[in-house]
């Protein structure tokens, strides 16, 4: 890897969801203002984040499940629906096509 692409300020942070109340000491460049006293009795950056695994759906298992199953019987009920409403307008269209033949056939006589 280029040495020139490498981040020189790679230092150590803490990140914070305040929400799930749960931190992380890991290794970043990302800056912040905010510090906080850690386990070991140093002081490191705080970035506050908004979503981390200890409340992300994924991870806490309450993602939520799609009900496939329901969806592909709601699609094959429309599907049925929407042919017996072709078929009904079928008829129909038959139906007017032989009345129109009717009254031009009385209109010749």
């Amino acid at each position: 890897m280029k040495k020139s692409i490498q981040p020189k300020d790679y230092d150590f942070v803490v990140f914070a969801d305040e929400q799930a109340k749960f931190s992380f000491l890991t290794r970043s460049t990302a800056k912040s203002e905010e510090t906080i006293k850690w386990t070991d009795g140093k002081e490191y950056p705080l970035v506050k984040v908004q979503i981390s695994s200890a409340s992300h759906p994924f991870f806490t298992g309450e993602e939520k499940i799609i009900d496939t199953e329901g969806r592909v019987d709601r699609f094959k009920a429309r599907a049925k629906k929407a042919a017996a409403m072709k078929a009904a307008l079928a008829s129909k269209a038959k139906k007017a096509a032989k009345e129109a033949e009717k009254k031009a056939a009385e209109a010749e006589k």
